[in-house]
């Protein structure tokens, strides 16, 4: 059976009321409202900036977890395991101290100056030194990554990797030593019944995390999740359903079992139709299986390491009215809806709106084709483009950024 979730990922607040949607990494609302921060980034056109690197591999994408036989444990290593403070049902605050951080990220926007609030997550530390394992829709479209470790301060991360069709990302903390880490367990031994407790940045406020204790309400099951917009979803297959209460924020937050190794990712919550008291979390051997591949270096069309190249262009579909506007006879290729001043396609004379038809001489007719152009290529590579705009058709080299996180 198939449930309709939301995904517990960094959506932006969107309008004037307090925000009610259900996601995990959480948008911090406006000031004023709880948890608020500043400013947010509004859906659709500012959102659409980061689409070449960001929202075009998630669009339609389907997360299927790594087949094979399932580790036993973690090969990272670890210093002890997470006990939450307060093992009695209901949410508690301190639970943990210094293994489970806040992740806070900033965008930079479409002809504006300087980096804007983009959301709020949660992430675990899993070495010493400062690698910290999240969901990729925590940090997808930042520009600026900062982590909060209750005890030891605020550290800028950069990402090492991102597996944007399993939702799971890999971060580096610029400077760090010392630090304590999760206890990985074996979730293929988690079973329904089993007592967990979920632990996050409940609703992005920071501080000492908190925690929820629960049950494990079902294993292996297929769910597909939505932003509250409807405008993206997920196939989320394998995941771990939990009879616990999540909240936006709790995304990339840890699952414990009773011997308080982390057994999952808290990764999405119920429609608001669903009620509360349910979340969904990605088992933790998947994950691991993902970051060790990031460790050893090893990209696929899937794993997608270090920086990726960044044109700086909003992109989307192409519609009749802007086909017929550039005198095109059909609407295959991608709309460029606007270029970022002093970007790789602002620089090779790119202006809105045009519609993009190769890459590389290949067609790119959907956002994910163009998104996976875009994310074979590294800042610095060159890809050749030809578009189309009110002057006519123009073929191109362009040089690839540095741009936001996938």
């Amino acid at each position: 059976m198939t449930d309709e979730v939301t995904p517990l990922g960094s959506e932006p607040w969107t309008g004037s009321e307090p925000w009610t949607g259900y996601q995990a990494g959480m948008p911090a609302p406006p000031p004023g409202q709880p948890g608020g921060r500043g400013p947010h980034r509004a859906r659709g056109w500012i959102a659409l900036l980061a689409a070449l690197v960001v929202s075009l591999a998630l669009v339609g994408s389907v997360l299927a977890f790594r087949g094979g036989p399932q580790r036993a444990a973690s090969t990272l290593p670890s210093t002890g395991p997470i006990v939450p403070s307060s093992p009695s049902p209901g949410r508690s605050s301190g639970a943990t101290v210094g293994t489970i951080v806040d992740i806070n990220t900033s965008q930079q926007v479409l002809g504006a100056d300087g980096l804007r609030p983009l959301g709020a997550g949660t992430g675990m530390v899993l070495t010493a030194d400062g690698e910290i394992l999240t969901n990729n829709h925590v940090v997808e479209g930042a520009s600026s990554i900062q982590v909060t470790i209750p005890g030891h301060g605020s550290s800028t991360a950069t990402v090492v990797g991102v597996d944007p069709t399993d939702d799971v990302a890999l971060l580096q903390l610029t400077s760090a030593a010392g630090l304590p880490t999760v206890t990985v367990g074996d979730s293929s031994t988690v079973q329904v019944g089993d007592p967990i407790t979920a632990i996050g940045n409940a609703f992005g406020r920071g501080g000492q995390p908190t925690a929820t204790t629960g049950t494990v309400a079902a294993v292996h099951r297929s769910i597909t999740a939505r932003d509250p917009s409807g405008t993206s979803s997920e196939r989320l297959n394998d995941v771990i359903q939990l009879a616990a209460d999540v909240h936006p924020g709790d995304s990339g937050g840890a699952v414990l079992n009773a011997q308080g190794q982390v057994v999952g990712i808290i990764t999405a919550g119920p429609s608001q139709s669903s009620g509360n008291g349910t979340g969904f979390a990605i088992p933790i051997n998947a994950a691991i299986g993902i970051v060790n591949e990031i460790r050893a270096g090893h990209g696929s069309s899937t794993i997608l390491l270090g920086e990726r190249g960044f044109m700086g262009v909003a992109v989307q579909p192409v519609d009749p009215a802007t086909a017929a506007q550039l005198g095109l006879s059909d609407t295959a290729g991608i709309l460029v809806a606007g270029v970022q001043p002093g970007s790789p396609a602002a620089k090779v004379g790119m202006t809105a709106p045009a519609v993009i038809r190769t890459i590389d001489g290949r067609a790119v007719n959907t956002l994910d084709e163009l998104g996976g152009a875009i994310h074979s290529k590294v800042p610095g590579q060159q890809i050749q483009v030809t578009w189309i705009d009110q002057q006519g058709q123009h073929t191109a080299t362009v040089t690839l950024a540095s741009g936001p996180a996938v």
